[in-house]
């Protein structure tokens, strides 16, 4: 029997206006994960869980998605629809990821709210879980997605980041901490 060899990706590092963000990619460029250097453990868990073993390893993203990520952050909010990603994930949660990207720039849904688009109005705590395991951040907006009253919801990046990304957007929202 002979062993799969891991996936080799790579993993760069970009300051952002809201912290060290991760990328890691895979060798034809697409982004399989964006997250925060204070949840790198659960990044690299989560990417177990969608690839299997996986070996990261230093290595600079492709050129054109820093600069579309480093625009995104400076205020060009449609610049993030050209990034390629891929991510592995059931054929469910890949149906939410795609039904986020949906979601204008500016507005937000709540978890019904998408469920409902979906045509699974009574599945809104496995849209909610879906969510909460996008490992594309910010691409794949889940931050977009907030609680039926209107409030700022669980973010896997934090709350400041998700209201930080909301307020950058335009989006409105009900915010319980102001």
């Amino acid at each position: 029997m002979t062993a799969v060899p891991p996936e080799r990706l790579r993993l760069d590092r970009l300051q952002t206006p809201i912290g060290e963000a991760l990328l890691v990619t895979d060798s034809q460029g697409r982004l399989c994960a964006l997250d925060w250097s204070d949840f790198e453990a659960r990044m690299v868990s989560l990417l177990r869980r969608h690839y299997g073993v996986v070996e990261l390893v230093p290595g600079r993203a492709p050129a054109a998605l820093r600069r579309a990520l480093l625009d995104y952050f400076a205020g060009d909010l449609d610049c993030l629809r050209g990034i390629a990603w891929r991510t592995g994930g059931t054929p469910f949660q890949r149906k939410v990821w795609q039904a986020l990207c949906r979601i204008p720039v500016g507005k937000t849904l709540s978890y019904g709210a998408l469920a409902a688009r979906l045509g699974m109005p009574r599945a809104v705590r496995a849209v909610g879980l879906a969510n909460g395991a996008n490992p594309v951040s910010v691409v794949v907006p889940c931050h977009r997605v907030i609680g039926s009253d209107g409030t700022l919801t669980g973010y896997g990046g934090g709350l400041h980041r998700k209201r930080w990304l909301l307020t950058h957007e335009g989006a409105a929202f009900r915010d319980q901490a102001a």
